[in-house]
C-alpha cells in the first residue's frame, strides 16, 4: 500500500515512515499542512496519516478542504490531542479514525488496512492461505498440505500475523506489540524460541520452508519463488 504521512516531528516522522517501509509499503513523508494537501489533491494514496499541528496548514484545515474538493481518501488522524472532544472534532472534520499518541505500531498499521479494506470494499477474511499453509479464523484450525496442524494459542497468534503480513518482514518490535503487547523489548529470547517451536511444526516434513529468519531484521512468511 502507498501512504501520505504529514507529520512535522522529524522523530516521529522518521520512526513511522521507517516502519510503514519495513512492513512492505510505499511512503511519502512531508512536514507541512498545505504541502501534505497538494500531494493529497494531485497524487494517488491507499490512505493518508495526519498530525494535527501542522505548520501553514492544520491537520483538521487540511482533511476539511480535502473532503470539500470531493476526495474520499482515508485519512487516520495521529495526534497527541486525546481528549473526547478533540477525537470528535477531528472526526467531524471528515477523518475516518483518530489515533492518541504514544500509539503502538501494530495498532496504527492494523487502523490502516481496516480503513483501506473498508474503502475498496473489500470483505472480511475468515480464512488465510499462504501456498498450502492454511489458517481457518472461525474454527481456528490450521493445516498444511491437507494435514492438520496443532498449535497452542500463542503459536496460533503469531502464525495469524505472519499470516497477514505475508511476504513482508515482520520485526521483533511488531510481534511485540501485536502478540505480547509489549510496547518495549524485554531483552529475553521468547521471541526466537516461538519461532522456533512454530518453524517445527507447518515446516518440518514439509516442503518448501514457508517460516523464514531475515537476519538482522525480523522474520517473513514467504511463498516459495
Amino acid at each position: 500500500m502507498k501512504f501520505l504521512l504529514v507529520e512535522d516531528d522529524p522523530v516521529a516522522s522518521d520512526y513511522l515512515a521507517k516502519a510503514l517501509r519495513e512492513s512492505g509499503h510505499v511512503v511519502d513523508a512531508v512536514d507541512d499542512g498545505a504541502l501534505g494537501l497538494s500531494r493529497a489533491l494531485h497524487e494517488t494514496h491507499d490512505a493518508l496519516i495526519v498530525d494535527r499541528m501542522l505548520p501553514s496548514l492544520d491537520g483538521l484545515s487540511l482533511i476539511e478542504s480535502l473532503r470539500k474538493q470531493g476526495r474520499t481518501t482515508p485519512v487516520l488522524i495521529v495526534s497527541a490531542l486525546g481528549e473526547v472532544d478533540e477525537r470528535v472534532r477531528g472526526l467531524r472534520a471528515g477523518g475516518d479514525d483518530y489515533l492518541v499518541k504514544p500509539y503502538a505500531f501494530s495498532e496504527l498499521l492494523a487502523r490502516l488496512e481496516v480503513l483501506v479494506r473498508r474503502d475498496q470494499g473489500a470483505p472480511a477474511e475468515t480464512c488465510l492461505r499462504v501456498a498450502d499453509l492454511e489458517l481457518d479464523l472461525l474454527k481456528r484450525t490450521i493445516q498444511r498440505a491437507g494435514e492438520p496442524i496443532e498449535l497452542k494459542p500463542r503459536e496460533f497468534q503469531i502464525l495469524e500475523y505472519l499470516m497477514r503480513h505475508a511476504g513482508q518482514v515482520v520485526t521483533r518490535t511488531m510481534l511485540l506489540e501485536s502478540v505480547w503487547d509489549y510496547h518495549f523489548d524485554p531483552q529475553t529470547n521468547v521471541i526466537d524460541v516461538h519461532i522456533s517451536r512454530l518453524r517445527q511444526k507447518i515446516d518440518r516434513g514439509f516442503d518448501p520452508p514457508l517460516l523464514r529468519t531475515i537476519r538482522g531484521a525480523g522474520y517473513a512468511l514467504r511463498e516459495p519463488d
